[in-house]
């Protein structure tokens, strides 16, 4: 898609920033103040890419001799930074993830969506780009519902191939044919022969359209949030399918900006609003402070999840103030935890003190074996 202006471009946001960070430094932060201000340590990592294909990666933790081994992996996920205009907001953001990397060393970072919100998307996206790369650790980025107005436009094309570009950065644009941009897998291997953990990213797109409903099987007329198209669905299920011929029965997590259907069997509202237990599903932590935004259309994800059963969790952002983790069904159903400040908190919805907002990053610790357990971090912790 317009190679050419996308070379340009590319390369004239990052000779720009250069020289702005050249007169930062010599004016003494007098110049530059459209510049990200944090500086993440950097961590490293033992994780190596092993091979690629158009829409997955894989990658495993090597020995000094790049050999594959088989050890416990991390994966720190967080969701809607929501980075706006507000530069001291950004910063906040952006340092509170930096404090959480430094403590956990994660071998992996995921981002599921409205991360990149600026006006100046597309130079700012290459900033965030920067920032996390200075870590040395792999990342990867789905879309949610405010980073982009269409399903596939130059503006969204452009934004994720300014963040491929980045040598951590494992996020694909995927098939072509399926709905939306950044369809694709990561597959973590045990061995050359084993999988230990796939990560299944999936773009859950914004609002829906007649079209699309039609296409899917839904009401022409349904409008609100969108859903997980049936080209999508199969590509899940066909992947899925051809990796276990490969390398045998495995575990996945799949990751998205919008929650599954699935997600209103958690919690419901009592008489007086509240959000309590519906007693179909085992909630492990967490609350519910909004209600569930999802689509009112089911597509049948959660039944292909069931029919595999290789997808122990779901995880997703897109719903500021809640940060459940609940098993339903078998399935762990999962809110990442809100980084973002630029956007309505706690504070903001029910006025309680900073001290006791939501606001962190949530770990997934995963054995050799592919087990995998969920934990909140906090921003409070920092403050």
């Amino acid at each position: 898609m317009r190679p050419i202006t996308t070379f340009v471009r590319h390369n004239s946001i990052k000779a720009m920033l250069t020289a702005e960070q050249g007169l930062k430094n010599a004016s003494k932060g007098k110049i530059g103040k459209n510049l990200f201000g944090v500086e993440p340590k950097f961590i490293g990592t033992d994780v190596r890419i092993i091979k690629e294909t158009d829409d997955s990666t894989f990658i495993a933790k090597c020995d000094t001799n790049g050999k594959i081994v088989n050890k416990p992996f991390k994966i720190l996920v967080t969701t809607d930074l929501h980075l706006c205009d507000d530069w001291e907001l950004i910063n906040k953001s952006l340092s509170m993830l930096a404090k959480h990397v430094e403590a956990e060393k994660p071998d992996l970072i995921l981002f599921t969506g409205d991360v990149v919100l600026t006006d100046h998307q597309q130079v700012d996206c290459i900033q965030f780009g920067r920032f996390m790369e200075k870590m040395g650790i792999y990342w990867a980025y789905v879309f949610g519902n405010h980073e982009a107005r269409a399903e596939k436009e130059y503006h969204k094309y452009f934004m994720l191939k300014n963040l491929t570009s980045f040598p951590h950065c494992l996020s694909k644009f995927g098939d072509p044919s399926l709905f939306g941009y950044g369809n694709f897998f990561i597959n973590i291997l045990s061995s050359p022969t084993s999988i230990q953990q796939s990560i299944v990213m999936l773009d859950s797109g914004r609002n829906t359209s007649p079209t699309h409903n039609v296409e899917n099987g839904a009401p022409a007329e349904l409008k609100g949030y969108d859903f997980l198209k049936k080209d999508q669905i199969d590509w899940y299920k066909k992947n899925i399918l051809e990796l276990e011929k490969e390398y045998g029965k495995f575990k996945s997590i799949m990751a998205m900006h919008i929650a599954l259907c699935e997600y209103e069997k958690v919690m419901k509202q009592d008489e007086d609003g509240n959000y309590v237990p519906t007693g179909e599903a085992e909630i492990l932590y967490g609350g519910m402070y909004e209600s569930v935004g999802c689509s009112e259309f089911n597509s049948g994800m959660f039944d292909a999840i069931k029919e595999l059963g290789s997808t122990q969790a779901v995880i997703v952002g897109h719903d500021h103030i809640n940060d459940f983790c609940a098993k339903y069904d078998g399935v762990y159903l999962v809110y990442a935890q809100c980084d973002g400040y630029n956007t309505y908190t706690m504070g903001s919805n029910f006025g309680w003190d900073e001290k006791d907002w939501m606001q962190g990053v949530t770990m997934i610790d995963m054995n050799k074996d592919g087990e995998i357990s969920f934990r909140q971090r906090f921003n409070r912790d920092y403050l």
